[in-house]
């Protein structure tokens, strides 16, 4: 199979080219203006009357300047889109959304987005706030008195700006907050009595680089120095890689600072890659919960350094068995400035003996350079070895392990991004060796959101040269299957593979460890689960919206051929789905009771 990378891709983006740029003449080319100013490239949304005057801005007034629209069949696969875009680049995607019921189509994304902690502009509309302008009926039914509260929970920031000049207060606000640590969702709504409102004049624009956001704070010195000597002084030292970015010296740093303090590492698959899971300090395998050696690395940790790690005070006590975990804890992170009530994603309060407030990826160097002047030598000879190459599995159908041996054969020496993975994919299934390679899951734990973060994922990687490869399960697929259209109009180039064993097959497993805790026939789990009877033909509704599609294969050498087919027609532009069919497994420490919970996401 070949090696070769992706070329950029040219979008082929619907925009009239203009002769010359029209004078803004109503309200709505002034918020067309004041987006464009964000530096947003793509505008993702599903049409919507409550901001016809807008659209009829970006297309009639912008033209063929930035930015560009993405239409999309659904306002969650839009903000999915934007978070997946996020999530590779770092970088906002504007999103439209039709008033109220737009924003409540919306919402799971937006969750999403939040827990995720990334940063994406909200866009929204409301029928005319001048009761006397509204038409009868439907724009009283798409105006809300106050249509941020909708959201408000779980989002950064919101703002319904009553004038032209308090719109663009509001929307340089949205972008600084959005992308001020920690990231995450701001939405700014827009009157339709003012987009369509012609003005004489308008309000100067305002200078996007004089509302910057404000650099990341750093602990003081002194904070830093403590904490060097603690970790220094630590025999048994356990790093949680958690939330990171995509920097390849930050990643650099964190494999330098392992090897120096001889430290174990732990990572997970909730998150995007931030260490090689096969590098001889790595304890594993991870997964969306800690894996057993995980556990048992930690409690014998007698110091615990936390780069920003997902639900730290629930790993601490699951490895000392909901006691106090003894041993020294430095917590780096920003998560608490944007916890809030409503949601529980700040999860438990852990104890934290030295907290540094900053971007792991910040504070990083800071503490390298610290212990580097207390430990003479690196206490750990183990490196990072060169990567063996995975074997196909010889074998004549598909389980969950089979599968992933051939996808990650068939991915190896390619320039490739997993976007995210299906709930039953293995810990050791995946072996990062760059921080592009894996990108995490949605945050929320939901289910619908993997194609759509896919392509948003993959027009992000395109302009990197990388492939975009999406493992994700049948019913996520299912969920969010009309996504697919997006990437094959503009022709954003995607590998989706399903993992498709014909079942909400988790809960499957939740039904069996009720069945057995209650003494009930554990036969009976499939009932309410299967996805059979008839089987859903998975790539009709693919091929229907334009994607290629290939399968069904259900053992590994067709699976591999079928990859390698998939990624030269990704190479061309398109978006290939295949189908893999992956047999369910049965899960024999459900029998004894005493397998732990997998979440409640299917």
């Amino acid at each position: 199979m070949s090696g070769k990378k992706l070329s950029p891709v040219a979008l082929d983006m619907d925009r009239p080219a203009l002769d010359a740029v029209p004078e803004a003449a109503w309200g709505s080319d002034y918020f067309a203006e004041l987006i464009r100013a964000t530096g947003v490239k793509y505008l993702a949304l599903n049409p919507g009357a409550s901001f016809r005057g807008i659209h009829d801005s970006l297309v009639n007034h912008l033209g063929n300047r930035d930015p560009a629209i993405l239409l999309c069949l659904h306002e969650e696969h839009a903000v999915a889109i934007a978070q997946g875009y996020a999530k590779a680049c770092g970088q906002p995607m504007g999103v439209f959304l039709h008033s109220n019921v737009g924003l409540m189509h919306a919402s799971m994304a937006i969750f999403n987005a939040w827990c995720d902690r990334v940063p994406v502009l909200l866009f929204g509309a409301t029928g005319p706030v001048d009761a006397a302008e509204r038409r009868p009926w439907i724009d009283w039914l798409h105006t809300a008195k106050d249509q941020g509260s909708l959201v408000r929970d779980f989002i950064k920031w919101d703002d319904q700006p009553a004038s032209l000049g308090a719109a663009a207060e509001s929307v340089m606000r949205a972008k600084a907050i959005a992308m001020t640590a920690p990231c995450g969702p701001t939405y700014v709504c827009f009157d339709v009595g003012l987009q369509e409102r012609r003005y004489d004049a308008m309000p100067p624009l305002p200078e996007p680089g004089r509302y910057a956001q404000a650099a990341d704070p750093v602990p003081p010195a002194a904070m830093i120095e403590a904490a060097a000597d603690d970790i220094a002084a630590a025999a048994r030292p356990v790093m949680l890689v958690g939330r990171v970015s995509r920097s390849v010296e930050a990643w650099n740093d964190r494999i330098a600072l392992a090897e120096l303090l001889g430290a174990r590492v732990l990572t997970d698959l909730k998150t995007a890659a931030g260490f090689p899971p096969d590098h001889p300090l790595h304890v594993g395998p991870p997964g969306a919960f800690l894996s057993p050696p995980q556990t048992e690395a930690l409690r014998q940790a007698d110091l615990v350094l936390s780069f920003d790690w997902i639900a730290l005070e629930g790993a601490l006590r699951t490895a000392v068995k909901d006691s106090a975990h003894p041993a020294r804890v430095v917590h780096v992170s920003l998560d608490s400035y944007i916890h809030r009530s409503w949601s529980m994603d700040h999860h438990g309060l852990p104890p934290v003996d030295i907290g540094l407030n900053g971007q792991p990826d910040d504070v990083l160097p800071m503490l390298l350079d610290a212990l580097r002047r207390r430990i003479a030598k690196p206490r750990s000879e183990a490196r990072l070895q060169p990567a063996q190459p995975t074997a196909l599995p010889k074998a004549d159908h598909l389980d969950n392990a089979a599968f992933a041996a051939t996808v990650r054969h068939a991915l190896e020496g390619q320039e490739a991004t997993v976007t995210r993975l299906n709930l039953g994919w293995p810990g050791d299934g995946l072996r990062p060796r760059h921080p592009l390679d894996y990108l995490g899951n949605d945050g929320g734990a939901g289910v619908g959101s993997g194609p759509g973060n896919a392509i948003g994922s993959a027009l992000a990687l395109s302009e990197m040269g990388r492939i975009a490869v999406a493992v994700i399960g049948d019913g996520d697929f299912l969920m969010g299957n009309s996504a697919l259209w997006t990437a094959a109009h503009y022709r954003i180039p995607l590998l989706i593979v399903i993992a498709n064993n014909q079942s909400f097959y988790n809960d499957e497993l939740h039904q069996e460890r009720m069945a057995v805790l209650r003494e009930r026939p554990v036969e009976n789990k499939w009932i309410g689960q299967i996805i059979r009877g008839p089987s859903v033909d998975l790539l009709a509704i693919a091929a229907a919206q334009g994607a290629r599609t290939i399968g069904p294969v259900s053992e590994p050498a067709a699976l591999a051929a079928a990859i390698g087919t998939g990624l030269d027609l990704v190479r061309s532009g398109e978006i290939c789905v295949i189908d893999a069919r992956v047999e369910p497994e049965y899960d024999a420490s459900m029998k004894s009771g005493m397998a732990v919970d997998s979440g409640t996401g299917r």
